[in-house]
């Protein structure tokens, strides 16, 4: 059974050990956060002009629209802007920004109908974050951009927490998939044809667990949380900005969320930068987790 904390006063370090046993917390609107989204609405509106954001999909090309998207996307997850906010974001929950290291901030897209179903715009299917190598310490936050609906957000499965699914994630490396798999996302528009783990095996996705925020509203979850995209039934695109943290002390320590399952190579902590002044994870620490999420159970020697 998963529990959702809304607005918790409970302690980064307890909120931690919660998430990693497949709890949810949900935050409503902050300073930062609010702001964090404005700039990502100030940004696609620039972007899609003179159309609206979430209606523009009606007026233009899918090819067209990856290519506004294929250049609006890297210009957030580089504007200095918005590391700043995520920073701030994190010190207003209660975070350690010299402890908390956070990865880029993702600009997320999706569209209606079957206008847009890959690449840039991917539909996931039901996966956790840790069969794309990410550490069994890291924790996902997402924000919508605008307004979003059950029809339009994301879906959790909260009973495979700690049951194991048979899946694809010996095949992913992560350092492969930077050198081949994401410079292809543009070309995928309506059809995914990288390969990336996925479910073996027929999963009961119903009932499912749908958390619905204001924008600006921030959900955590742990990586290791089984979710999917929701089937975009509504008539706007869903615009959504999502990205992860690492606790040092609990990558030094081995804490986090239980391997069931996984079995990819790599690691994702390269991408972190420690939320105070954006200085990477050491070496030694990265090193530790190369061959793999597994690793996650031991502490740094």
């Amino acid at each position: 059974m998963a529990t959702i904390y809304v607005d918790s006063p409970l302690t980064d370090l307890e909120r931690r050990r919660r998430l990693y046993s497949g709890d949810f917390f949900v935050f409503s609107p902050g300073k930062s956060s609010l702001e964090l989204c404005a700039l990502a609405r100030e940004m696609s509106k620039d972007a899609f002009a003179p159309h609206d954001p979430p209606v523009a999909q009606d007026s233009m090309a899918a090819e067209e629209y990856a290519k506004i998207l294929a250049e609006l996307k890297p210009r957030f997850i580089h504007h200095p802007r918005a590391k700043e906010l995520i920073r701030d974001t994190l010190a207003e929950v209660g975070c350690d920004t010299e402890k908390t290291y956070f990865d880029v901030p993702r600009l997320r897209t999706m569209a209606y109908g079957d206008y847009m179903k890959a690449g840039l715009a991917l539909q996931f299917h039901p996966h956790r974050d840790t069969w794309f190598s990410a550490p069994y310490a890291q924790l996902n936050w997402w924000l919508p951009v605008y307004e979003v609906e059950p029809e339009n957000s994301m879906a959790f499965h909260p009973r495979y927490f700690a049951d194991a699914v048979k899946n694809s994630s010996s095949g992913y490396d992560y350092d492969e998939w930077n050198r081949t798999g994401r410079q292809q996302a543009a070309q995928q528009i309506r059809k995914e044809t990288r390969a990336q783990p996925e479910p073996q095996e027929e999963l009961e996705l119903e009932p499912d667990v749908r958390v619905v925020t204001p924008v600006g509203g921030v959900l955590i979850f742990s990586g290791a949380q089984m979710h999917s995209t929701v089937p975009n039934t509504t008539t706007r695109t869903r615009f959504s900005i999502d990205f992860r943290t690492v606790n040092l002390d609990d990558l030094a320590d081995g804490n986090g969320a239980p391997n069931v399952d996984s079995e990819c190579t790599g690691t994702t902590l390269g991408d972190f930068l420690r939320a105070s002044d954006l200085t990477p994870i050491s070496e030694e620490v990265i090193a530790h987790y190369q061959a793999g999420p597994s690793l996650a159970a031991s502490p740094v020697a």
